[in-house]
Formats: C-alpha cells, sequence, structure tokens
C-alpha cells in the first residue's frame, strides 16, 4: 500500500443526502452524540472506501454518533489491536490473520464485517522478470513484512531459491529502480502506481497458493459487543452501507480519500475501486464471513506453528450477528 499521513485524523463531516436535502446537527445534537473513533489499518486508500462513506454520507445520523476516522500508516496493523486492546479506540480495520494471532495473545478481538470476500494481498514483480506464478520467485530482493503469516506461508510452501527478504518500506521507489525486484501490495493499490510511474508491474496472488484470509475487517472487541451492542450494530449497519454505496458510486468518496491521502490520485482510487469490486462482491453476502474459512486460517497459521494448536476457537474470532 501507499500514502503518506495527510492528517492524523479525519474530522467527521455531516452531510448526509434524504429527498435532495442536507441538515446539520444542532449544537444541541452535537453535544450528545457519542464520539466514536475507527482506526485505519494504513493510509486511506479504496480498500477502506466503504468506512469513510459512513463518514461522508453521514451514515450514522440516526444513531446519535460521532465518528472520527484515524488514519494508518507503518505499524499501524500492529498498532490499532494494541490501540483496542487499551480500549483507546472502539473500532479499528483489521485482517483476520492479525484477528488470530491477537487472539492467541489474549486481545479478545472480534471481527464484525468482512467487505474484501478474498484477499487482495499479492507479490508484486516486474513483466520482464518471466515469473508466471509464486514458485517461479526466484534470483530477487523481495520487500515484505516476513513475520506476518502471509510472509510466513510463502516460506512454508515455496522454495523461493535466491530470494532476499528486504524490510517493506510502503513505496514502490525500489520497484521502479530495480529490474530484480518484487514487492508486497495490494492488487489494487501498488500495481496501479508503479504503473502509472513507468514500470512493468505484474501481481502473482498469495490466494494462489491457498492463503487467503478477509481483509479490511471492521473489528471490535468481544467486551464492547457484550456492553455496547446497539452501538456495534449501528457501527455495522453504517459500514454495510457504506460498503454498497461506495461499490456502486465511489466518485464523491474517493474525492474525500484523495483529499486527506493526496499520493493516491484520483485516477488511482477510480482503479482500486474497479479492480476490488470482484474480491467484494462475490457469491456470498457483502460483507459476510463463514466459520469455514476461519477454520482453515487457524489450521494455516497452526501449522506455520505461529500459535499452539486449539489456543484459538475460530467461532471466537467472528460474528454475523449485527450484518443486515
Amino acid at each position: 500500500m501507499t500514502g503518506r499521513t495527510i492528517n492524523t485524523c479525519f474530522v467527521a463531516m455531516c452531510v448526509f443526502f434524504a429527498a435532495g436535502c442536507s441538515q446539520d446537527h444542532t449544537e444541541s445534537e452535537v453535544d450528545t452524540l457519542q464520539e466514536v473513533t475507527l482506526a485505519l489499518n494504513w493510509y486511506a486508500e479504496a480498500e477502506h472506501g466503504g468506512y469513510v462513506a459512513m463518514r461522508e454520507l453521514d451514515l450514522l445520523r440516526d444513531s446519535d454518533v460521532s465518528l472520527t476516522i484515524q488514519q494508518g500508516g507503518p505499524g499501524a496493523p500492529n498498532l490499532v489491536i494494541q490501540e483496542l486492546a487499551a480500549k483507546r479506540i472502539k473500532f479499528a480495520v483489521s485482517n483476520a490473520d492479525l484477528v488470530v494471532l491477537a487472539r492467541a495473545k489474549g486481545v479478545p478481538l472480534v471481527a464484525v464485517a468482512a467487505p474484501l470476500q478474498m484477499s487482495p494481498r499479492c507479490i508484486m514483480v516486474h513483466e520482464a522478470s518471466g515469473f508466471q506464478s509464486l514458485k517461479d520467485l526466484s534470483n530477487v530482493e523481495l520487500a515484505i513484512s516476513d513475520s506476518r503469516p502471509f510472509a510466513l506461508w510463502m516460506k512454508h510452501k515455496l522454495p523461493l531459491t535466491n530470494v532476499t527478504m528486504v524490510p517493506f518500506s510502503g513505496s514502490v521507489g525500489e520497484f521502479l529502480q530495480k529490474p530484480r525486484f518484487a514487492q508486497q501490495g495490494y492488487v489494487f493499490s501498488e500495481p496501479f502506481v508503479a504503473k502509472e510511474k513507468g514500470a512493468d508491474p505484474k501481481v502473482l496472488m498469495l490466494s494462489d497458493i491457498g492463503f487467503n484470509p478477509y481483509s479490511s475487517l471492521l473489528v471490535t472487541t468481544q467486551e464492547l459487543i457484550d456492553e455496547e451492542p446497539e452501538l456495534v450494530a449501528s457501527i455495522v449497519r453504517a459500514s454495510v452501507e457504506g460498503w454498497k454505496h461506495y461499490l456502486a458510486n465511489p466518485d464523491q468518496v474517493n474525492a474525500a480519500i484523495h483529499r486527506d491521502n493526496q499520493d493516491m490520485s484520483l485516477e488511482s482510487l477510480s482503479y482500486g475501486v474497479q479492480a476490488m469490486k470482484p474480491l467484494c462482491e462475490t457469491a456470498d453476502p457483502l460483507c459476510s464471513m463463514s466459520l469455514e474459512r476461519w477454520q482453515t486460517l487457524i489450521r494455516q497459521i497452526e501449522e506455520l506453528k505461529e500459535i499452539e494448536s486449539g489456543s484459538v476457537k475460530p467461532e471466537d474470532c467472528f460474528t454475523t450477528s449485527f450484518l443486515p
């Protein structure tokens, strides 16, 4: 993923559309609104579009909630989990593998909506490399978060002959400069940016070797679900509605994402949402989750010996009870 922090957090905007009219919250209404922060696991991009839509379209206007969306960056995938555990935030965006690892460490995270049914995780290589699959990767530098389960799965399943793993910087700068270079990415983000800058990117999907966790999950804690189920229900309903709108009519939300993360051009965001749609709009209902998918993921992480066998129950990792 690419981008840089422009603002530490988004400012909640009170704009909504009903019968062609708009209306601001009165001062007294604002005083009674519950402040809720949703922390992103990276800089705002297309993968967060449905969540940004909640704010842009004021989809929580009937829920007495004032939503702040907090941008992330390098380190944010782990930081948002720490913030949830410390009760400094109530909701975050994360991926299913990190939910499993968190629960193994005693952090009771629960996924409540999964807009990306298929993992967008890819390895980006140069077209000129001739690589046709991940099994072909050899004699390259690979920029990757090498302690994450997807990277460990690659080490476990692939020969990776003469592949030197180097830290992932979050940008495509080295990819542009080095012909024998590959890097992790999301299929709807880094490849477009690299091509826009004159490179010849090709994507090799992690799901092709069987690693396909839910991504861009809306997560919270079991404690919040127990104590404030109505709040959780409101956020989940609004996020699902936001994703429906964003996938169908992304322009307004893309403009908002671009304002807050100017490294993401409107062209790249437009490309991103179109590339992301097939990952969201599958045979399963939007944002749904299945026990089988969580069981598979936990078995894989156990196989990698990242968690003890039986230490995480798949049914504890998620709930669909708040979905429409």
